[in-house]
């Protein structure tokens, strides 16, 4: 994995992204933390021969965290994918995670998905679908036409925010096969019910973050965590999506919980 680190001071927090193969996309969470917390960005393993599973990732995140945080138990981040990803790290070593902060955590069962679709076809007009529907008319390669999808509809995740996001060509060609390996990969550990059994192993504090206007459902999320972390403490903001640290009303109040929040779980 490619791993960037920020600040120098301070107890070790690592940031992982969302997608699956978002890469680049917490960047800015990494940055803000970094005052108070060294943080780390790490880019999460990109497809190759052998297809990409929620194991593969745990590993490779394992051997990070084994690695160069051998002396402390390093606090998690996580955004969308990159949440679930921390408490699927933490069900397979829990001695090795130390608080946990779920930023728009991602689905873990059909219902909440389907409200998730229910949700962005709601914000949905006749001129989106349409543009939609020239993309995937007009798209001969899938990741392009992924993006391009993407690109078209990442507003809707949005309430109001300061900045746009990151454009995806910055970093590097999205990586669909990734994407798809990991997430199939996901759902079929829901639907054997691996997941979010698995979780009852977790002993880390965890804290999940949500905006309200965040099409992820998430009460329906918090609740379907709930018997196996009954621990979880949660809070919302409203005039907030998906990506807290964008949003002109929820930003200084996302940040500033983040760090006291931390700071008081890892003096």
């Amino acid at each position: 994995m490619h791993v960037r680190y920020y600040g120098t001071s301070g107890a070790p927090v690592l940031i992982l992204h969302g997608g699956p193969a978002a890469v680049g996309d917490v960047a800015p969470v990494a940055r803000g933390l970094s005052a108070s917390f060294r943080t780390a960005e790490p880019w999460q393993r990109g497809s190759g021969r052998e297809p990409l599973t929620v194991a593969r990732h745990i590993a490779d995140l394992h051997e990070l965290v084994s690695d160069r945080y051998d002396a402390t138990a390093p606090a998690l981040v996580g955004h969308s994918w990159g949440a679930m990803l921390a408490l699927c790290y933490a069900a397979e070593h829990p001695g090795n995670t130390g608080p946990i902060v779920l930023v728009g955590c991602g689905t873990f069962d059909q219902a909440a998905r389907r409200r998730l679709q229910e949700t962005i076809e709601e914000r949905m007009d006749d001129d989106l679908r349409d543009r939609l529907t020239r993309v995937s008319i007009d798209g001969a390669d899938p990741a392009d036409e992924f993006v391009r999808g993407f690109k078209l509809t990442r507003h809707l995740y949005d309430f109001d925010p300061i900045e746009p996001h990151a454009d995806k060509d910055e970093f590097e060609p999205f990586d669909i096969q990734a994407h798809h390996e990991t997430w199939n990969d996901m759902a079929k550990l829901q639907d054997d019910g691996t997941y979010p059994g698995a979780f009852a192993a977790i002993r880390s504090p965890v804290l999940m973050l949500h905006g309200q206007y965040d099409p992820h459902p998430g009460e329906m999320i918090r609740d379907s965590l709930l018997p196996y972390i009954p621990h979880l403490e949660y809070h919302d903001w409203p005039r907030c999506g998906h990506s807290p640290w964008i949003e002109r009303a929820a930003r200084d109040a996302f940040f500033s919980m983040i760090c006291t929040w931390l700071e008081e779980r890892t003096a």
